[in-house]
């Protein structure tokens, strides 16, 4: 996948180069593939955050969206023209979107990012994904991959979807994109989240911060640490009683932070597995799991979060616990089935 990611990257350069369309930065691994785990080796699904920054002429700006928020912080992208006058020695071929003719730029350049992937001045996600499915069709061909391997595509709304088969191999890839803040390793991306379905909204991603967690974690442990088949067991555990992969994963990296890495080893496997249990069994119990990331202020040196972030109120991952009593009820059921 990262080699695949790579050639793609190349050619996308190359085809972007003079374009108005956003300009795409390398790939990021994020995800359980990456992370080390996956909850059924069968139908990995390895995910990838493509970065997009604004192209010339063009400014990205993040406005957080308050409309009808609970905890999970969404974005919109909004895109800005900006003038460009003073890059015609630099860029002789290019016109500025603000102070040119309106005939004139119809008629001797392409069109500006505002015309083509914005909704109403906003990034459009649904638009994005598109452009991204076309880019990467479009491009397959080119590639020394394409002689040995078919490409499907598969149906997606807010990201890039694929397959790729040898006959004897088949790989499925989901390419995510998404604005970073600032220079930090928080995005809003095009994941696909619940209750998102304006095609304007971006929400918030910790998943590069994640996996950094997960690099940081492995380059510490021991070499019999079994941390990681931990988390796959128990996820496989529980598969359908109800808790969700991310809960379990939280937990999890929760733990990691606590106990010492020394003690993740294949002697204590039986043991962090009723750790992992006895922490689930607490969090149900008192209605709250605090987010790994959101307002966490002591994660390992080299993860950066915006100030806002790590400032931010804590995030209960089982705020809908505290809300309703049947729902607790019925959590508290499935932590005893399981």
């Amino acid at each position: 996948t990262t080699v695949l990611m790579e050639s793609f990257a190349s050619y996308f350069r190359r085809v972007l180069s003079n374009s108005f369309y956003p300009v795409l930065q390398e790939a990021i691994g994020v995800g359980s593939a990456f992370e080390g785990w996956s909850p059924r080796e069968q139908d990995i699904v390895y995910q990838v955050l493509v970065p997009m920054t604004a192209p010339r002429g063009h400014s990205f700006h993040l406005e957080l969206d308050t409309a009808g928020q609970n905890q999970v912080r969404n974005f919109r992208v909004r895109v800005q023209q900006e003038c460009t006058c003073g890059r015609a020695q630099r860029d002789k071929d290019m016109l500025c979107f603000l102070h040119h003719p309106e005939e004139q730029l119809r008629s001797s350049q392409d069109p500006s990012l505002l015309h083509t992937l914005c909704t109403d001045s906003y990034l459009d996600v649904h638009k994005t994904a598109r452009w991204f499915y076309q880019l990467v069709r479009a491009v397959w061909p080119a590639l020394l991959q394409s002689h040995n391997w078919h490409l499907v595509l598969l149906p997606s709304r807010r990201s890039c979807q694929f397959k790729v088969t040898n006959g004897r191999e088949s790989f499925r890839i989901e390419m995510l994109f998404g604005v970073r803040q600032g220079d930090s390793d928080v995005f809003v991306s095009s994941e696909l989240r619940e209750a998102c379905t304006s095609r304007t909204i971006w929400p918030e991603s910790y998943a590069v911060a994640e996996v950094k967690f997960f690099k940081y974690i492995a380059r510490r442990v021991p070499p019999d640490s079994l941390h990681l088949k931990c988390l796959q067991f128990f996820i496989r555990l529980q598969l359908g009683l109800g808790f969700s992969t991310y809960t379990m994963k939280t937990i999890v990296m929760h733990l990691l932070c606590i106990i010492p890495v020394s003690r993740w080893r294949r002697r204590d496997f039986v043991g962090r597995l009723l750790d992992i249990s006895e922490s689930l069994r607490t969090c149900v119990e008192v209605r709250r799991l605090n987010h790994f990331i959101l307002g966490n202020r002591r994660l390992p040196e080299g993860i950066s979060l915006p100030l806002d972030v790590q400032m931010a109120t804590s995030y209960n991952l089982f705020h809908d616990l505290e809300l309703d009593p049947v729902a607790h009820s019925q959590a508290m059921s499935q932590y005893v089935d399981l």
